[in-house]
């Protein structure tokens, strides 16, 4: 351990609260919620994801680009054609050769197929379609990874997800594997299995993906995010959904 990381560490456990949580039974956020924002969430009349899920739903079935087409013309019914999609995103990309992200995919059919304006990432339109297209698969266990093309791509974000970065020389497997379940900041370090994105969270007042929650992770360690959209972001999502499978899907998500 280098001097520098030393000191962080020192410093973060100094931070810490309570303590760690043993066994490795594998939990959602949702696990580590308080009872408010539990609640929050599984009534879709409080849960604030529901508006961008409705959002997404109007996208769904909107026309777009020169052709006039909208998903719905290629896709039909999103409950049919769509349920259990998202569980198995990051997918692989037979283009590429690389996995793709959910938004990925969103954003090549509406260049490809609709010939129309790609979403900027992170946007309220490609918020609210991935969110209404994620929803359907909302109770259906996580199933990314099991494409064995992806194996080399869940090694690479693995590599990611257990390097140090930034000037605190931390990576994400000291806070959500080795410190899970204790307080960092006030706020308690989960597991980091992300089956609830998009996500409303109350801290953003907004709804956000999962590139938006690792970039702020990044900054927290003085480390320089990735661009959304990156390879890097596809890999570590792959290695995070895939460590997740087997987990309910939950989108739209709350957290604090």
């Amino acid at each position: 351990m280098t001097a520098g990381r030393y000191f962080a560490a020192a410093l973060a456990l100094a931070l810490l609260g309570g303590a760690a949580l043993g066994g490795d039974d594998r939990l959602s956020g949702f696990d580590f919620l308080g009872p408010q924002t539990r609640a929050m969430q599984q009534d879709d009349m409080s849960n604030p994801g529901m508006l961008s899920v409705l959002d997404g739903e109007a996208l769904w079935n909107r026309a777009a680009g020169a052709p006039g087409r909208s998903c719905a013309d290629c896709h039909g019914d999103a409950a049919a054609s769509m349920r259990g999609v998202a569980a198995r995103y990051p997918a692989y990309d037979e283009q590429s050769g690389r996995p793709v992200t959910l938004e990925g995919r969103i954003l090549q059919c509406r260049e490809t197929r609709q010939q129309a304006e790609p979403f900027d990432w992170e946007s309220p339109d490609l918020l609210a379609l991935s969110a209404y297209v994620a929803h359907q698969s909302r109770g259906l266990p996580v199933e990314t990874g099991a494409d064995p093309r992806l194996a080399p791509f869940v090694e690479s974000g693995r590599d990611l997800f257990t390097g140090p970065k930034g000037q605190l020389d931390f990576s994400c497997a000291d806070c959500h594997e080795d410190n899970w379940g204790r307080h960092l900041g006030g706020a308690v370090i989960p597991q980091a299995h992300p089956t609830g994105y998009p996500i409303y969270r109350l801290e953003w007042q907004s709804m956000g993906s999962l590139q938006r929650r690792l970039r702020n992770c990044m900054t927290g360690v003085r480390a320089e995010p990735y661009a959304y959209g990156s390879p890097e972001h596809a890999e570590l999502e792959l290695f995070l959904m895939a460590r997740a499978r087997g987990l309910p899907m939950e989108t739209p998500g709350v957290r604090p």
